[in-house]
């Protein structure tokens, strides 16, 4: 493969060379990884889009949202990649995969592009190399990045530390003031939507709103808002209405947070926390080898028939562990 030819196109804008890319950076071969490697260090890096966040329970409507809020985009003029996370069955690993087709009109759209990837039963709602495709379509020239989660809830936090602002979708009658002020997700939200905010749905999702509204005015303050947020607002994506309020509301948060110095300093501090991931997956990876494995597969044994205590087994292995890697230094 030539990376340096992929690079190229990728930073061209073509499709075909920018999902190619993705599916090279996701592969977890050896060479792959090398490849992917390269092609990230090839890429443009003075290229910067609004990574934008996006999770809710399922059927709260991500998925109607993204293609409302998406189409507006590109009606103004911008380029739109939306990133879909799928969840893996963990029996047979695979993924449906079924995020484009939910949005048909957003994927014919040329100046938009929709990438399902699996999670690949990577906890925290996002797939383990998300963050790498973030980056080859911010190279690719996307002005918006829509990463949307698997949406599991209150523990899928994890795509705060790839993205600029995060979204919070829920529905009408989702919950109380008491359910609001619930660490985990609620405390990274930056804007909270309500959706499906019309038709007999409308009066409960008026009371949702003031519930969390309400809530959020109980969570500490963070340093990285301005005043008024983080919000609530209803929305309906099914007759977009309120999404040029959600646009408006989302440029002008990036605006203060980069003219106060918000903006760089928090995508330093998520190169750093990327870089600690990488370094405990490559750690991790260490337990797939040959040899690992017939040594976990004996203490696995010892441990099955009370000769060791889990404690003393793992212990042991870490030990086995520490001694290869001073043998090979």
């Amino acid at each position: 493969m030539d990376i340096a030819d992929l690079a190229e196109r990728v930073a061209q804008g073509e499709r075909r060379a920018l999902a190619r890319a993705i599916t090279l950076v996701e592969s977890a071969r050896a060479d792959h990884r090398q490849q992917a490697a390269a092609l990230l260090d090839a890429l443009p890096k003075d290229r910067q889009a609004l990574r934008i966040g996006l999770s809710g329970t399922p059927g709260v409507g991500k998925s109607t949202f993204i293609e409302s809020f998406g189409m507006m985009l590109v009606d103004q003029g911008l380029k739109v990649a939306v990133l879909a996370v799928d969840p893996s069955s963990t029996r047979s690993g695979g993924s449906i995969l079924g995020d484009k087709t939910r949005m048909d009109r957003l994927s014919r759209v040329p100046n938009a592009f929709i990438r399902p990837s699996p999670s690949q039963t990577h906890l925290g709602g996002v797939a383990r190399r998300s963050r790498e495709a973030v980056a080859l379509c911010e190279a690719a020239g996307f002005d918006v990045v829509l990463i949307e989660t698997v949406g599991v809830g209150q523990s899928e936090t994890v795509v705060a530390q790839m993205a600029d602002i995060f979204l919070l979708l829920l529905a009408p009658a989702g919950g109380d003031e008491l359910q609001g002020v619930k660490r985990g997700i609620m405390e990274i939200a930056d804007i909270i939507l309500i959706n499906k905010a019309d038709g007999d749905l409308k009066p409960a999702a008026t009371r949702t709103c003031a519930d969390y509204a309400g809530a959020l005015r109980l969570l500490r303050k963070r340093s990285q808002d301005p005043a008024g947020f983080p919000k609530a607002m209803m929305v309906s994506a099914l007759q977009e209405q309120g999404l040029k309020d959600v646009w408006t509301d989302l440029t002008g948060l990036r605006d203060w947070r980069q003219s106060n110095g918000f903006w760089e300093a928090t995508r330093a501090d998520q190169a750093r926390y990327w870089f600690e991931q990488d370094v405990r997956n490559a750690l991790l990876s260490q337990l797939e080898t040959a040899p690992a494995k017939a040594r976990l597969a004996m203490l696995s044994q010892d441990v099955e028939t009370g000769a060791k205590t889990p404690a003393a087994a793992a212990e042991e292995f870490l030990a086995d562990l520490r001694k290869a890697d001073a043998s090979n230094r």
